[in-house]
């Protein structure tokens, strides 16, 4: 499903974090927003997935307004997110903290679940078999059953995105998902994230990784100080002179230059 972000907008005690905003992430490709810190690029992804009310501008899935709507009822259409910091249960299983996500999918309530019904049983079973296709899509079957706090940093990044793809999601927001990661991890993340996006899914991340951001993406959006800069392909974003002020610096559009020919 398309993701269509029209003049969104949000200002905290006058100042404008995120103004009038733009742009349309589609099916099957990764949509990168990238920008300097405090550009405004989480409060994006708030106002999108329903953590705060827009104060203008329109956000719309496969052409239906979903403005203002909760981030339980966007999980509903098929929107799914996850954040900067890491948040996992350390002392469940791999398996049990994807299961998590299965609760959309779930038609059960507490009393079956205790009662051990024939129906809450196999829910169970089926959200466990869920769990267990989103670990092995991730590359972490093999540690289905370790406790979370024995996995690294890498892992733990990919266990959130299988918790994610668990809800069975179509559209995807990742919020700095290689962050922490050393190049292994890194390389890990950005193949995974590449086979959702071929998937079929509509994938929008945030990423400070510049290697990462011009090897993976269709389209990249450019924030500063809350406004679009500049938004296109690869070779155009890495190119442009506004970016490179703002963001990119000399260093950054070399290295950036470097990973288109890696």
């Amino acid at each position: 499903m398309s993701l269509d972000i029209d003049g969104i907008g949000i200002a905290f005690g006058g100042i404008k974090a995120v103004d009038d905003v733009s742009f349309t992430a589609h099916p099957g490709e990764v949509t990168s927003i990238i920008g300097p810190n405090g550009a405004g690029k989480t409060t994006l992804f708030n106002l999108v997935s329903g953590v705060y009310r827009a104060s203008s501008g329109r956000v719309r899935i496969e052409g239906q307004d979903v403005t203002g709507l909760a981030a339980h009822d966007l999980a509903r259409r098929g929107m799914a997110r996850t954040f900067q910091n890491l948040q996992v249960f350390p002392q469940m299983t791999a398996l049990d903290n994807v299961m998590t996500g299965c609760h959309m999918q779930e038609r059960s309530n507490l009393l079956s679940d205790l009662l051990g019904l024939p129906g809450a049983r196999r829910e169970t079973e089926r959200s466990r078999a869920s769990a267990m296709a989103a670990l092995e899509r991730a590359g972490l079957a093999d540690l289905a059953h370790r406790p979370a706090s024995e996995m690294s940093y890498g892992q733990l990044k990919r266990l959130e995105i299988a918790r994610a793809l668990v809800t069975g999601c179509t559209i995807l927001l990742l919020d700095e998902p290689a962050a922490g990661c050393n190049a292994v991890e890194t390389r890990e993340v950005d193949d995974l994230i590449h086979a959702i996006a071929d998937e079929g899914k509509t994938v929008v991340l945030i990423e400070h990784d510049m290697r990462m951001v011009m090897r993976i993406s269709s389209h990249i959006v450019v924030l500063d100080q809350g406004r679009k800069i500049a938004e296109g392909g690869p070779q155009e974003i890495r190119t442009n002179p506004h970016v490179i002020a703002a963001y990119l610096g000399a260093h950054g559009a070399a290295e950036a230059e470097a990973a288109a020919h890696a």
